[in-house]
């Protein structure tokens, strides 16, 4: 692994320690790596901050491709995996605290913001797939696109899931959910009654 990705791995094990309050000292120490050699790759935090959630959405982007393109799974399984991805590594990660970013770090937001909003094309072609094949009714793909997008940038924008002891991975799951299956016990079955 090459040493930005190596520094980029500390941060997010700082982050996950203390949040937006770990330090330069924080990643050296996690690493056993001197603050010399990581400023010799950032020259700041705020740099190893906003080039940490590029790493990690491109990350995420990665894990999207693999869904589409394992072919052992349905184009329902796919669109259910690809809505609620997480790489694994970062399933401990405590993203519940990315709301301060707002803040604290406004050009880090925006970025988040920006990346949350691009990037759709594997999943609006899983979502066009799905349609076709019947395996999901005929929705507006931009709606689906923009209520997942507002609920990612609901928790992003505030302390919610933090006040109601709600994990982002469990947070996510239940807007994919919701998504997919609706919110009736029944799954749909007393809609069709009507």
């Amino acid at each position: 692994m090459e040493i930005r990705e190596t520094i980029l791995e500390g941060v997010i094990k700082a982050f996950n320690q203390k949040g937006l309050k770990f330090t330069m000292d924080d990643v050296a120490k996690i690493l056993g790596m001197s603050k010399k050699t990581i400023y010799t790759v950032f020259s700041d935090k705020e740099s190893m901050f906003y080039d940490m959630v590029e790493y990690m959405f491109d990350h995420i982007k990665e894990s999207e491709r693999r869904i589409a393109a394992d072919e052992t799974l349905s184009t329902k399984e796919k669109i259910r995996r690809i809505l609620g991805v997480m790489p694994e590594s970062y399933r401990n990660v405590d993203f519940r605290k990315l709301y301060l970013l707002k803040d604290k770090y406004p050009a880090i937001y925006k970025q988040v913001e920006i990346r949350l909003e691009s990037g759709w094309e594997e999943t609006i072609a899983l979502l066009e797939q799905g349609i076709e094949e019947g395996c999901i009714r005929n929705v507006h793909i931009p709606i689906v696109k923009m209520m997942l997008e507002a609920s990612l940038e609901q928790f992003f924008q505030r302390d919610i899931l933090i006040n109601n002891d709600i994990t982002y991975i469990d947070a996510l799951n239940e807007v994919v959910g919701i998504i997919m299956d609706g919110i009736l016990a029944d799954n749909g079955k007393e809609r069709a009654k009507q």
